[in-house]
């Protein structure tokens, strides 16, 4: 199956470079399906802070989910393309069940009122 951008998703002979984390493909791929110039462009266009790009491309900063929504929505690109380019091939995302229960001691009924 071939995506939007043109990558055969089930031929993994394209290397392993395609298999590891590189953000900068990602970024590459927008500017150029955008016919932006630069990162400054690209920040313009996704409406965030140049440095944000600035980080994302030296990976001292994630994608984040927002993020990635914007780029989306700007490019046309699915979520699921965006993600293969920057090198991301997990098919579910697991949430810990310990984010959502209360802390040691709290109830949850004690979180939520006041009783001052």
């Amino acid at each position: 199956m071939t995506n939007q951008v043109g990558i055969d998703m089930n031929n993994d002979s394209e290397g392993d470079d395609l298999l590891q984390y590189n953000p900068n493909r990602l970024l590459d791929t927008l500017i150029e399906n955008l016919r932006l110039k630069n990162d400054a462009a690209l920040s313009r266009a996704l409406e965030v802070a140049p440095p944000v790009i600035s980080k994302i491309r030296h990976h001292r900063l994630p994608v984040g989910a927002s993020l990635l929504i914007r780029m989306h929505e700007v490019s046309d690109l699915s979520i699921r393309d965006l993600r293969y380019l920057m090198g991301d091939r997990r098919n579910k995302f697991r949430i810990s069940d310990k984010q959502f229960k209360p802390k040691e001691g709290e109830t949850p009924a004690a979180s939520s009122t006041n009783n001052s």
